[in-house]
């Protein structure tokens, strides 16, 4: 039996048909426990009648769970799909949530062996997973705040937003505090500067001497009544990013421990210049079901790495693939990434690769393949990584 959900936010419309497409029944539950138990009387029924195999559009949520829970295989339906798939059923594409559910189910029937299946996680994995996420929202809220920030300080006061690296952090927040309008640091000389950044605690390189260069080098900024004005603003989004600085280290302790209750952590904390938090990354989106991957290039097109090809008769082209885990590129890029700085077989692959014309972002995702399979072999056999072990780099080094 073949069961369709379609996802909403208040109820779900269920639909099922039998191996010859024929529609057995039909259901709406509400988004609820006691729907949720409904749900899960309906699977039990039906399963009587054979095994019972769920289409569904979204990968997670407390839905997705009760379904697994109960033992019942789901596949995943792609939301951009669904356009193109309602046209085999009504040329003039009508939709309706009925019969979304109807096209779903199926389409588990006719293409489910095609379909990428949805496997259960260990509880350790989706505890993971939350917070890594949950980081990462957090910290993409920070981009955007302080971009704002920037902007806001360029329109009236070029210097603030140049005198340090970033805009987000505690020693430019600080002294955007301390001095909110160019006035406010009319009479800023060399050794008052230097008085803040010792208060402030600033450990970066650069002196009180060239942090004034660099702000008395911008362009002036603007006084008077409209300056005071856009400093209460600069105030508020100071006292929301310092927010978010707090939350996202409270989520990196979060993370940090959470990461070191997991049976595969030692896999992915023991690769070159991975970090805790990058480790992490990695982990919550690749997971820990060992038959969602049953090899390496499983992972590389789940996360992206692979390019897409395109042929037909003369024509042939390799685009990038756009259609895929993003969060699980961004992890395995970025280590691979930062991989080459300490590990002579990853720097080869990446000089390699910018040697026949590839630009910096597209090595990177050659060499995140190629570690890839190197991973997944330690990942199989719950092992951590080695690089006496890894005959590459052996060779490598031995030439």
């Amino acid at each position: 039996m073949f069961v369709g959900i379609d996802w909403a936010k208040e109820s779900h419309d269920i639909c099922v048909v039998d191996p010859a497409g024929k529609i057995r029944g039909r259901a709406t539950i509400a988004h609820s426990q006691e729907g949720f138990d409904e749900l899960a009387k309906h699977l039990g029924r039906w399963a009587e009648q054979g095994e019972v195999l769920v289409g569904i559009e979204r990968p997670e949520g407390r839905l997705v769970d009760r379904i697994l829970e109960a033992g019942h295989p789901i596949v995943l339906i792609p939301t951009f799909a669904m356009k193109d798939l309602r046209r085999r059923y009504a040329v003039g594409g009508a939709k309706s949530d009925p019969g979304d559910a109807y096209v779903i189910a199926d389409v588990a029937r006719t293409d489910g062996h095609r379909l990428r299946r949805l496997e259960p996680l260990s509880e350790e994995t989706r505890a993971l997973r939350s917070v890594v996420r949950a980081r990462g929202d957090l910290v993409d809220q920070r981009v955007a705040l302080g971009n704002q920030l920037r902007a806001c300080l360029d329109a009236y006061w070029p210097g603030a937003a140049v005198i340090f690296a970033g805009v987000c952090s505690e020693i430019a927040l600080a002294f955007v505090e301390r001095y909110p309008t160019p006035d406010a640091a009319a009479h800023l000389g060399e050794v008052r500067l230097a008085s803040f950044l010792k208060k402030a605690g600033y450990s970066g390189r650069r002196s009180a001497a060239e942090l004034l260069e660099r702000l008395r080098a911008a362009p002036e900024g603007v006084v008077g009544v409209e300056a005071e004005a856009r400093a209460d603003a600069v105030r508020s989004m100071v006292r929301v990013t310092r927010s978010l600085n707090r939350s996202i280290k409270d989520l990196d302790r979060a993370i940090a421990a959470h990461l070191g209750e997991h049976p595969d952590a030692e896999v992915f904390t023991s690769l070159p210049r991975s970090g805790r938090i990058n480790a992490a990354q990695m982990l919550a989106e690749w997971g820990d079901c060992r038959e969602a991957y049953p090899e390496p290039d499983a992972v590389s097109m789940l996360g992206g790495l692979c390019p897409v090809t395109h042929a037909s008769g003369k024509h042939r082209d390799v685009a990038f693939r756009w259609a895929c885990n993003k969060r699980l590129r961004e992890a395995i890029t970025t280590f691979a990434d930062n991989s080459r700085h300490a590990s002579p077989w990853a720097a080869d692959i990446y000089r390699q690769a910018i040697a026949r014309g590839c630009d910096h972002p597209h090595a990177v995702r050659i060499l995140a393949r190629a570690w890839v399979r190197v991973i997944w072999r330690c990942w199989q056999d719950r092992r951590p990584y080695d690089p006496a072990l890894h005959g590459a780099a052996v060779l490598l080094e031995a030439a």
